[in-house]
This record gives C-alpha cells, structure tokens and sequence, in this order.
C-alpha cells in the first residue's frame, strides 16, 4: 500500500495510506479533489485537485468516486433571491394550522 504525503490544515504534513484518502471527479465539469482524515487531529480536509494529481491518487491505489452537477444548475431562474425575511415568513406559515395544505392544494389547482 502506498504512502501519501498530505497537509492538514491544522497539523501540517501528514503520511496516508491509499486508504485513508478518496477522490471524487465531477463528471460535468471534470473538475476533481480528494479528501482525508487527519491521523492527529481527526478534521477532514478537502482539497481541490488537478487532473494530474487525480490521476497520481488513483494510479496509486486510491478509491475514486464521480457526481454530476444537479439539473437545477441549468434552470433559469427569476425573481429577486430569497431573504430573511422570506425564511421568517415561510417558518410561520408552515406553523399555521391549515396553511400549507391550502398552499400545496392552490398549487395543484392551478396544473
């Protein structure tokens, strides 16, 4: 099993085997990073990676797994974004009794 040399934020340069470390490659993008747990102060640290640095990590042994973007990143989108405020109100609808059954019930009504 292959030694790794990595640098936690906290503690510095640490020594990983291939098994404490993963890859993850978005598949949409072919951006990639890997992430670890440190053996001293046990935080994960996730790194961006170049494809380079990919491909060394799983030369050597290193588990890869791959996502793609969500389809919502491509959906337009309008009206200003949400606030606060809109949270506040939204929590005290979803207390009122009745309330959210006639909202999802209007919504229904209108498809």
């Amino acid at each position: 099993m292959a030694l790794i040399r990595a640098s936690c934020t906290t503690c510095g340069d640490v020594e990983l085997t291939t098994a404490d470390v993963q890859v993850r490659v978005c598949t949409t993008t072919d951006e990639g990073e890997y992430s670890f747990r440190c053996p001293i102060c046990e935080m994960t640290t996730v790194k961006a990676a170049e494809a380079r640095t990919i491909d060394l990590l799983i030369a050597s042994g290193v588990a890869m797994s791959s996502w793609t973007m969500p389809a919502e990143v491509y959906e337009s989108h309008h009206g200003d974004p949400i606030n606060h405020d809109d949270l506040i109100d939204f929590h005290r609808v979803l207390h009122e009794d009745g309330a959210l059954e006639q909202a999802v019930g209007s919504m229904t009504e209108v498809d």
